[in-house]
């Protein structure tokens, strides 16, 4: 028997980053850390480019010609799947399917991710389609956690592969081949690179590790930025600020539908409890300010999901609508008696940059500080 080397070191390593790629993509699938999701599915994306040219120029057994895909492989493979002989090298009929099905599933589900991310979140690459036309779109998200289940499947699949192989065949060596390359067959079949294929892994290998330094030195970077900036309402509207942020959090105008701004400068001599009258041009004032700038007028994503979360309902408080309620359900009552926050409506203490018109997941106070 010889120990022939069928697995270079190029595909071992593409094997084993995009491993710890993949699982790291499950790890991050959070909202408050949303930017790193992106940024692995991104460097996922540069593996499988490596791997797509790979596929063409890489050594015996790593190109896609060598995958046995005929429908008489699969057949003659499956009828004889418990014979200790071995007639495919490098991967069988039905591995080579998994695959290659991975690698289509993982790049629809990068591509249909780097929608959402642009359309619903307004950040990265395609942030610009986050435009009144777009904001009310979910398919993209929809489809994206349709292709990750699909994906889970796949993965599922190829391990069960593996470890059946080595339950069946362990004189293969499949599983050890993972590490070291190298797999038992009765006759040297082992593999050599060029200098062509050395230097073509050495450069996606420095472009894969610059990619990761270069976001992790420039963190807002055009990746991960987001399409919406901070707002100097100061600038805008200095009577709204003025009268407004004096007894409680300046609440962007785009966080409540114009008729909850309405209703509530309608009747300002019962605002929660106080009076808050004005005269009726800074009233008017405000009130026009607000309507201007309120949730329909905007794309962020809480906009969209304030406004279908009350509907025609008759709320003056975000706090008061199902969204809110929805986001805080797992919030234990003692954070918002706290006397960092006091109340459910102090948004500023988690929410860092509300009153400059941002309210992103990944900006928001870790609540332990209030236990």
């Amino acid at each position: 028997m010889f120990n022939s080397y069928i697995w270079s070191l190029p595909s071992r390593v593409f094997h084993w980053l995009f491993v710890a790629l993949m699982l790291l993509a499950f790890l991050t699938d959070d909202d408050k850390i949303l930017n790193y999701h992106a940024l692995i599915g991104y460097g996922v994306l540069i593996l499988l480019i490596f791997r797509f040219f790979w596929g063409y120029i890489g050594p015996k057994y790593s190109r896609f010609k060598d995958f046995p895909l005929a429908l008489r492989d699969v057949k003659e493979f499956a009828l004889n799947i418990f014979s200790s002989k071995q007639k495919y090298i490098g991967h069988n009929p039905i591995a080579s399917y998994v695959m290659i099905g991975i690698f289509v599933v993982v790049f629809l589900t990068i591509i249909t991710g780097i929608l959402a991310f642009g359309v619903q979140e307004a950040k990265g690459l395609l942030s610009s389609l986050n435009s009144t036309f777009f904001k009310k779109m979910e398919l993209f998200e929809e489809v994206h956690e349709f292709f990750s289940n699909l994906l889970i499947v796949l993965i599922a699949a190829h391990l069960l592969g593996v470890f059946s192989d080595r339950v069946l065949h362990p004189a293969h060596k499949t599983l050890s081949s993972i590490f070291n390359g190298l797999k038992s067959t009765k006759e040297d079949f082992s593999i050599k690179l060029n200098i062509f294929q050395k230097l073509f892994a050495l450069i996606f290998l420095a472009l894969f590790v610059a990619f990761f330094v270069f976001n992790i030195s420039t963190k807002n970077n055009p990746l991960v930025a987001s399409k919406h900036t901070t707002v100097d309402y100061k600038m805008q509207n200095a009577l709204f600020v003025k009268e407004c942020a004096s007894c409680h959090t300046l609440y962007p105008p785009h966080i409540l539908p114009s008729a909850s701004w309405v209703t509530m400068l309608g009747d300002l001599e019962n605002h929660f409890g106080d009076d808050a009258s004005l005269d009726e041009a800074q009233n008017r004032n405000i009130l026009d300010f607000l309507v201007k700038n309120s949730a329909e007028t905007s794309t962020q994503k809480v906009s969209v999901k304030v406004l279908d979360s009350i509907k025609n309902k008759d709320i003056i408080a975000i706090t008061q609508s199902d969204f809110w309620k929805k986001k805080h359900k797992d919030i234990p009552k003692k954070v918002f008696a706290h006397r960092d926050v006091k109340s459910k409506a102090n948004c500023k203490a988690c929410h860092s940059d509300i009153e400059k018109g941002l309210i992103e997941n990944d900006k928001i106070k870790d609540i332990s500080a209030f236990m």
